[in-house]
């Protein structure tokens, strides 16, 4: 286990000490279309409840998401985006203090959402995709995750920790440049986004080259398919016995941050390793 102290990463709200344990990200899709939980939390009340749930289960971060990234999936404009999530953004602030991220590649919506309360914006396209979303970020001294991405055209261009890397600092040296906080930066090699199935496999099984960056890392696969090829398992939600392997793996190599829909019960896979981990000189 690599326990380096990383420092910090900053939020406006309230800074995450990274190096002592792996922390959580809940997953809240307000959308009618995607790939695990698509069409669940539409409702209101019913997503105002699976926020609350995950918060009270000890979610450090909950992310938002207006627009499904399934493979494809069906674009949507900025305002169909903001519609989803903005009444509900609005709603949630006022009533809890948890750290909220917004799962969008548009700076108009994430502009909206950092003036309503938001505290990180994560992008899938690692801010290289709306040319206006890193200076967004940056004008509101906001904390991101930034992530790899790729277009279907590039799945067999090249070895892909060399591609992740350098897409992720190019990412990196973007945001530094136009003024987002360097404490406020976070990577994710995006699991799953322009990679083939043993592409998502060679990174979980090399997850020290991320650290490269000296960034706070997030990892997401939960319920992906890249387990549910690997298990032959169609349904989503019977795959979280092998999220819970992941996160146990990233836990295992000092991955900071892990993205899943199950929370209560990757939270207790990661406070084992954590304990274990964490604890030695105890």
């Amino acid at each position: 286990m690599d326990t380096v102290n990383k420092k910090i990463f900053r939020t406006k709200r309230r800074n995450l000490r990274l190096g002592e344990k792996t922390m959580i990200v809940g997953v809240l899709n307000i959308t009618p279309d995607s790939f695990s939980d698509g069409g669940c939390f539409i409702d209101f009340e019913k997503a105002k409840e699976h926020f609350l749930r995950m918060e009270s289960e000890g979610a450090t971060i909950i992310d938002i998401g207006g627009e499904s990234t399934r493979p494809n999936h069906k674009a949507i404009s900025s305002e169909e985006e903001l519609d989803r999530i903005l009444p509900f953004l609005k709603k949630i602030r006022s009533e809890s203090n948890c750290l909220i991220s917004i799962d969008t590649s548009k700076s108009k919506v994430a502009e909206k959402c950092l003036d309503e309360g938001a505290d990180i914006i994560n992008d899938v396209w690692g801010g290289q995709s709306d040319p206006n979303m890193i200076p967004v970020i940056a004008k509101y001294d906001a904390a991101c995750f930034l992530m790899h991405n790729a277009t279907r055209s590039s799945l067999s261009e090249g070895n892909i920790i060399q591609r992740v890397s350098q897409f992720l600092q190019n990412s990196i040296n973007m945001a530094l440049d136009l003024g987002v906080n360097p404490e406020s930066i976070g990577i994710d090699p995006g699991l799953g986004f322009g990679k083939m199935f043993e592409d998502n496999w060679r990174i979980m099984r090399g997850l020290s080259f991320l650290k490269e960056s000296q960034k706070p890392i997030l990892l997401g696969a939960s319920r992906k398919s890249m387990i549910g090829k690997l298990l032959e398992i169609d349904d989503t939600s019977k795959r979280i016995f092998g999220t819970l392997a992941t996160t146990a793996w990233a836990s295992m190599h000092g991955i900071d941050f892990v993205r899943v829909h199950d929370v209560l019960a990757n939270i207790q896979c990661s406070q084992v390793i954590n304990y274990c981990a964490y604890n030695e000189a105890n």
